[in-house]
């Protein structure tokens, strides 16, 4: 063992020395390139959609490819949930698994566009994904691209994909991944081009910026600037953020705008008069790649004066570097990812991730005396709702298409038994009222045991501007209700039907419960969820398997009581900062089981590498809390004990919430969080490691800190609240001191 030990040591050092060689080879590569090209050709290099230059031995490349939750906008590929979905998994495993299938797929589908001479856009190996804003405003139609509410939750689903994304080789990229929006993004729509956002240093360094400095520490290899601008400076030529990236955050990957962000920074948020000279304060501030043309004008821009040589070479440098660390510019035989085989795409081991990762997704909100799990040899089921065949209420947004989409109807009838009578009719439009007097479907849901109601939303109502054709602000809500024909739909189901009722729900944002929480006994938000949302709900319904997914976003009581949505201060929103106006919080989610919080413990503190266990009176019952020293202070290590009272296994989702003392600091911020799995009748004692990171708080100048002061610490099935009180949420808490 010992010889292993010292032959591993030795070979350490030899590793790295071969990374560092094939770098520089990579980085000498890339300044020969630059100096066989002229001026001409350097400003063409970047624009999202380069030419080729056929002396160098370079094709056509386009940056401009999408993999948000598959492969985007180039035809077949395996469609996994919508991130706010996999935000609901709370599942950095599965989410880095499936970075890792979309990689190996866009691989795949690169080789064959490179045989066919498919040079066009969406056919590269740079995805601008994840998208790592955070879904601050429940009327934000983009939210559904995020991970949620939470930027430690955003950031560690984050992190995961882009590993998944990128491989695991310490040089080569299986693909590019991208963090955007820089920063501070989330809506509205319709003024993204113009909006002057001046954040509280608190709020931009407390919810605005972690997610990215998460990103950029785990190596991601692009990040993506936003239309807006931050204290009057437009993203894509902000000095500040560039500064934050590249110098205090150490990012040496390449910066791209948003598509026509540069324009804006002349039309739409009027800094300066020309394309020429927004193109030279982009250049300047530090961007590397416009997606859009603008910088057509850098060459105006260089005979101006306004920029030099040096300064195009300095942005294309980093651009190059990615595609020699892609292996597509030489066809570098080195790159491990060359050879992907085209039988990756949409294959079986693919779908059976999409099906897993759409059953975690899936989040049960009411079950009313255990309607839920229904019998597979139950008598009589009434489907109804033009949710439950629309495969576009699968697919969310910046989706691939698959030869294969498992509908709601689908997944029901491929679980009940031969014997049972099943019926459907739509019976009411998405958003059009019905104009027909007469409708079977109301009547015919009456003489079934079971009526399954599939409403809610999909991209029409909700998304990007330009997208959401549906939508009056562009893709963003101007409330929460679903539309009143599909409201006076399930009003007119109820008034027949006492018991029996599930309503299921599509969308990608919180939708108003006040009234539909007492018309259906059951209810499950489904988001967006991917090419097997079918097999997956019909598995959950019949208890195949068991519910797991948890909100990752509050569902608020009163959309109009929060702050105005152009309004960017924290207060008031998210289950940090919301003290009331919440109908579901954050984090919860039922499942078929009872799983009870029994007590929880400190077991240890690392402190300066060392592991000091202290284990006297820090259970949740103990009256006087532990101290522990501030000094070097870098994780906490609790044990948890949970204990499943159901009749089914269960994956509990198991989250730590920390309130840190003063009065300035957030109700409680979400710690940790980790999936436990608990068979029928099982007690066990789970490990939770709380990093000295999520202990932290940040002042009005936006510096963290660690305070001194009693620390609350609660375990529990959902964000502390009275309302999670209300809801029964299951709980184990204690306390401790830092000194």
């Amino acid at each position: 063992m010992k010889r292993l030990a010292i032959a591993l040591f030795t070979l350490l050092p030899l590793a790295t020395m071969a990374n560092d060689s094939t770098m520089n080879r990579l980085q000498a590569r890339a300044q020969e390139l630059i100096q066989q090209m002229t001026l001409e050709e350097k400003c063409a290099q970047l624009m999202n959609s380069t030419p080729g230059i056929e002396r160098l031995g370079i094709r056509p490349y386009d940056y401009w490819n999408e993999g948000l939750h598959g492969v985007g906008r180039s035809g077949r590929a395996t469609v996994y949930p919508e991130p706010i979905g996999l935000g609901a998994t709370f599942d950095p495993e599965l989410v880095e698994r499936i970075g890792d299938a979309v990689a190996e797929e866009g691989r795949a589908k690169y080789c064959i566009a490179q045989k066919q001479g498919n040079y066009n856009r969406y056919s590269g190996l740079t995805y601008w994904s994840p998208n790592v804003n955070i879904f601050r405003d429940p009327r934000w139609g983009r939210g559904m691209e995020t991970y949620g509410e939470d930027p430690y939750l955003t950031g560690q689903l984050g992190v995961a994909y882009v590993h998944g994304l990128q491989g695991n080789d310490p040089v080569y990229l299986k693909t590019s991944a991208c963090a955007k929006h820089f920063a501070v993004h989330s809506g509205p729509e319709s003024t993204r081009h113009e909006a002057d956002i001046h954040p509280s240093m608190r709020d931009l360094y407390e919810t605005y910026l972690p997610a990215f400095r998460t990103l950029v520490e785990g190596g991601v290899e692009s990040v993506m600037m936003a239309y807006n601008a931050v204290n009057e400076s437009p993203c894509s030529s902000n000095i500040y953020l560039m500064h934050l990236l590249r110098k205090q955050w150490g990012f040496n990957g390449h910066i791209v705008s948003d598509c026509g962000a540069v324009d804006d920074i002349y039309q739409g948020h009027g800094v300066v008069p020309t394309a020429a000279e927004a193109s030279a304060l982009a250049i300047k501030a530090g961007l590397n790649l416009e997606c859009g043309s603008t910088f057509h004008a850098l060459g105006e821009a260089l005979e101006k004066g306004l920029i030099t040589e040096q300064d195009i070479d300095k942005a294309l440098l980093p651009l190059l570097l990615t595609r020699l660390k892609l292996g597509i510019i030489d066809q570098d035989p080195a790159c491990p990812y060359n050879n992907v085989p085209e039988e990756v795409i949409c294959s079986e081991a693919h779908t059976q991730l999409a099906l897993r990762a759409a059953k975690e997704s899936m989040v049960l909100l009411k079950n009313t005396n255990g309607l839920l799990p229904l019998r597979k040899d139950t008598k009589r089921i009434y489907i109804t709702g033009e949710g439950a065949t629309e495969v576009y209420n699968l697919m969310g947004n910046y989706y691939g298409l698959s030869p294969r989409y498992t509908c709601y109807l689908q997944g029901i009838i491929n679980m009940v038994s031969n014997g049972t009578s099943v019926d459907y009719r739509p019976g009411c439009m998405l958003s059009t009222p019905n104009s027909n007097d007469i409708n079977w479907a109301i009547g015919d849901s009456q003489g079934s045991e079971i009526t399954i109601v599939v409403l809610g939303n999909n991209g029409n109502c909700e998304g990007e501007e330009g997208e959401a054709i549906a939508s009056p602000l562009r893709g963003d809500r101007a409330h929460l209700r679903l539309p009143e024909a599909q409201l006076d739909y399930l009003r007119k189901i109820r008034e027949g039907k006492k018991e029996g009722l599930i309503l299921v729900l599509t969308g990608g944002s919180p939708i108003d419960m006040t009234e539909l929480y007492d018309l259906a006994d059951a209810i499950i938000m489904t988001w967006y969820a991917g090419q097997e949302g079918g097999l997956a709900l019909g598995q959950l319904l019949f208890g195949d398997d068991n519910f797991s997914g948890r909100l990752p976003i509050t569902f608020p009581r009163d959309v109009n009581a929060l702050p105005p949505f152009d309004d960017y201060t924290m207060q008031g929103r998210t289950y940090k900062y919301m003290r009331d106006n919440i109908f579901f919080p954050f984090g919860y989610g039922l499942t078929y089981s009872k799983v009870r919080y029994l007590d929880c413990a400190i077991a240890n503190v690392i402190s300066s590498g060392r592991e000091n266990v202290t284990t006297v009176n820090n259970h949740s019952r103990a009256n006087k809390p532990i101290a522990l020293k501030a000094k070097d202070l870098q994780t906490i290590t609790c044990h948890v004990t949970l204990r499943n009272e159901g009749k089914m296994a269960v994956e509990e989702t198991l989250q730590a919430y920390v309130r840190v003392p003063g009065a300035d600091a957030p109700l409680q911020q979400l710690a940790a969080f980790a999936r436990c799995p608990l068979a029928p009748g099982e007690e066990k004692t789970f490990e939770i490691r709380i990093p000295k990171q999520q202990l932290l708080t940040v002042n009005a100048k936006g510096e963290s800190e660690l305070r001194k002061g009693e620390y609350k610490l609660t375990f529990a099935a959902a964000a502390p609240s009275e309302r999670s009180q209300e809801l029964g949420v299951e709980h184990t808490d204690l306390a401790f001191t830092i000194k």
